[in-house]
């Protein structure tokens, strides 16, 4: 059983999405994925709800939840066929809680938005789960997630350049799309989606998956999912107009190993060099 944990102290980054999409992968494959929920909002349990029967199942454990009537370690149980636990964690996790957060993590996924505030934190969470986590660089269990980018942007290029200078793999980059909206608003992922409508989307997956699993992933490729009576299947129609014009500036982007993409020019607005964030923003053990 293989333990995947989604961690950024700032919230917004988009944990969940990240969450979803990728049990909604692992079981539209065949795989028996369970969602753990420390988040109190509960994002990932009503997501989870709003599946269909028709649908593979995905059990979630709400995991923000306290009940005195059982212990902890009864009420976060993962069921014995459990192929993957994916653990979507609260915003302002303090450094010290990294240590139980991470312990027994096969990968942890840390998503960062392109922003200069973004990127601060999440410098800030690299060098806690370096540093007080004690997880070592060439253990290959830390990946990081470029998420909702728009490519033709200074502010892309300045993330980009910065995530390079981590010395922690980029897993993928995930553009802005309305897709993800749409499909969780149906209980379902980009993977589940209409082929014509997430094709941009699902290639963009394909490096996160071979870094997990240490194979090329060769099945990535969307599946429709059929509509509950009475409801319009998720996605059909044309695409709305912000993801037809995002398209139409960009061409879908291709399978790539993690930190393929090209660092901006010379000009480009970027942050500090990482390690030198690190140094100053989490003192030395």
């Amino acid at each position: 059983m293989q333990r995947i944990v989604v961690l950024n102290p700032k919230g917004g980054s988009g944990k969940t999405t990240i969450a979803i999409n990728l049990a909604s992968y692992l079981a539209s494959r065949g795989h028996r994925p369970v969602l753990m929920d420390f988040d109190p909002q509960g994002s990932s349990v009503r997501w989870a709800k709003k599946r269909q029967p028709a649908q593979p199942p995905i059990p979630v454990i709400a995991a923000f939840e306290k009940d005195s009537r059982t212990t902890r370690s009864f009420q976060l149980r993962v069921p014995d066929d459990a192929t993957h636990v994916i653990v979507d964690t609260p915003a302002a996790v303090e450094p010290r809680q990294l240590p139980d957060i991470t312990r027994d993590a096969h990968k942890i996924l840390v998503p960062v938005l392109p922003s200069d505030i973004d990127i601060h934190t999440c410098s800030r969470c690299i060098g806690d789960l370096l540093l007080v986590a004690k997880i070592r660089r060439d253990e290959n269990r830390i990946g990081v997630i470029a998420n909702r980018v728009r490519r033709n942007t200074l502010m892309y290029q300045a993330l980009i350049r910065f995530l390079h200078t981590l010395g922690i793999p980029i897993v993928a980059i995930i553009r802005d799309s309305q897709n993800y909206v749409r499909a969780a608003e149906h209980g379902i992922g980009v993977h589940e989606m209409k082929s014509y409508l997430a094709r941009s989307d699902v290639e963009q997956w394909a490096p996160l998956v071979s870094w997990l699993t240490g194979e090329p992933d060769g099945t990535l490729s969307p599946r429709g999912t059929a509509a509950a009576p009475g409801q319009e299947a998720p996605g059909e129609g044309a695409p709305e107009s912000g993801d037809a014009a995002q398209d139409a500036q960009e061409p879908p982007v291709a399978a790539q190993p993690p930190r393929a993409a090209q660092p901006p020019g010379p000009n480009a607005d970027v942050p500090a060099p990482a390690d030198e964030i690190i140094a100053a923003a989490v003192p030395a053990l």
